[in-house]
């Protein structure tokens, strides 16, 4: 189950969040963890004991709901609250942290954080990059292009020119991601995002040259650091006869589900005196289009099937 600690959390939204450790450092290493119950965008929300949320946050009216409290009432609303599961409390709006929660989250290890932005933008802040480090992942093997703001993954077996392709299209003004090994997080429902492992990052190994600095070689637009998966394209050898027997006017959408995202797949045959790159860019274009609502092979069917109804059945099919 993927989590991260509250020191983690810290570390990487202090400046953009102005947050400042006031209690709790004894809770450093807890773990904000993906509950299966419950969705990521859910472990962050405003003070809450119907639902309790792993982070907290306390802004202008649970402040003021606290400080209206007698001590007494205070004392028994904080048992309850530390009974809860919790990983930590931040208090927003660059507001006074309320009467006896400092000694609360000293005494229960829970981190207590002070923030000068408004709650809304924290929490804003707090769930899209929950969202990303939380995130369900995998790795594939392949290389992970830009096309026309398309991301694509090309697959196929070792030595069928996979990295050879990727630098073609990279020379007509695409984007490389990763190449070899693309780290793919499922970061919503439908959507996943590939990225580079910073190991491999702007580097592109091709047969014979050894390994390419694709960003020193083509400038900083060659290189994107990051793309949503929308197509799969699955290269396979193919001889004279593979070529014969594949069906030219199907119309049916192959899927790859990858982390359960379904992901438009097509498989391209590599055969001698086929331009790869042109194919690639051609069926990028073609799924754009399918997007868009228009698909080539069935407008060319049902423009067949309208010649033959005009003709009363005696138009004979020219396709082969």
């Amino acid at each position: 189950m993927p989590s991260i600690s509250v020191r983690r959390l810290y570390q990487d939204n202090q400046t953009k969040l102005k947050l400042a450790w006031s209690a709790g450092t004894a809770g450093a290493d807890n773990r904000i963890s993906v509950d299966a119950d419950k969705p990521v965008l859910a472990l962050v929300g405003h003070l809450n004991f119907i639902h309790p949320n792993q982070v907290q946050v306390i802004g202008i009216a649970e402040v003021e709901y606290l400080n209206k409290m007698e001590a007494g009432e205070v004392k028994s609303t904080l048992d309850e609250l530390f009974d809860l599961t919790m990983a930590l409390v931040i208090v927003a709006n660059d507001l006074a942290v309320p009467y006896m929660l400092r000694d609360y989250c000293h005494t229960h290890n829970i981190p207590l954080l002070t923030s000068k932005t408004e709650s809304p933008f924290l929490m804003d802040v707090l769930r899209i990059y929950l969202q990303r480090v939380l995130a369900s992942s995998t790795v594939k093997y392949g290389v992970f292009l830009d096309v026309f703001e398309i991301g694509i993954l090309i697959t196929g077996q070792s030595g069928l020119g996979k990295s050879e392709l990727a630098l073609e299209l990279v020379s007509r003004g695409h984007g490389l991601v990763a190449d070899d090994a693309v780290e793919l997080y499922r970061i919503g429902p439908e959507t996943l995002e590939g990225r580079c492992p910073p190991m491999l990052r702007d580097f592109l190994e091709v047969r014979g040259l050894g390994v390419l600095n694709i960003r020193a070689i083509f400038g900083e637009t060659a290189i994107r650091p990051k793309k949503t998966l929308q197509l799969i394209i699955n290269l396979v050898l193919a001889d004279d006869q593979y070529m014969q027997s594949l069906d030219r006017l199907s119309i049916q959408s192959e899927t790859e589900s990858i982390l359960n995202v379904a992901v438009r797949s097509i498989t391209l045959p590599v055969a001698v005196g086929r331009n790869l790159a042109v194919l690639v860019e051609a069926a990028v274009r073609n799924y754009i289009l399918q997007l868009r609502g228009k698909d080539s092979t069935k407008e060319f069917l049902h423009r067949h099937n309208a010649m033959l109804e005009e003709d009363g059945g005696n138009y004979e099919d020219s396709v082969d």
